[in-house]
């Protein structure tokens, strides 16, 4: 169940990623994550393992997006925890706590997602580095500059890649992106 007004999204848990973010897609918004293997990683299984990729840096893991879980306990109870709404703040935040739990505290059933709208432009750059200590350097260098990069992600040195690659990755307005460019 999209809402799109709300910016919300009820999904179950065997549903995969990439088709929940085609179909989020579709009314110009998206869950900001971005694991490796969205192809095949299950809501579920997201949640369970809470993996993450670049975008990590800009947008946080999955707990962050969680408003609401329906969990299959081991003795056959189904409990709810958070809501559907963005702005529920009664009680402890117990969704927090399956986010990573690998299954052993219950089989997650549904979750509650908020999401973001999708940004106009995206670009990503890549900086070659010949040793870490210049990785260092330009990754300060970034964090401390007013430029806000939504992916970071660094590639090792190989044969065929004899350098350091740093992937980074800005989102916004067309105007935005083409500033930080600059």
């Amino acid at each position: 169940r999209h809402t799109p007004e709300d910016m919300t999204v009820s999904v179950e848990a065997g549903a995969t990623l990439k088709a929940l973010q085609s179909r989020l897609r579709e009314g110009g918004q998206w869950l900001p994550i971005d694991p490796p293997h969205s192809e095949k990683l299950s809501i579920g299984a997201l949640l369970a393992g809470n993996p993450s990729g670049p975008r990590r840096l800009a947008y946080g893991t999955i707990r962050e997006h969680l408003i609401g879980i329906q969990v299959a306990l081991a003795d056959g109870r189904v409990i709810k925890a958070g809501g559907n709404v963005v702005k529920n703040v009664a009680g402890y935040d117990l969704c927090k706590l399956f986010v990573g739990s690998r299954g052993a505290l219950g089989c997650i059933v549904e979750a509650n997602f908020k999401l973001r709208p999708l940004a106009e432009v995206e670009q990503f750059f890549l900086a070659d580095c010949e040793t870490l200590d210049e990785v260092e350097s330009l990754l300060k260098r970034t964090l401390k500059s007013p430029v806000e990069p939504v992916a970071l992600d660094l590639v090792g040195k190989t044969e065929s890649q004899p350098t350091f690659g740093v992937i980074l990755g800005f989102a916004g307005s067309r105007a935005e992106v083409e500033w930080q460019k600059r």
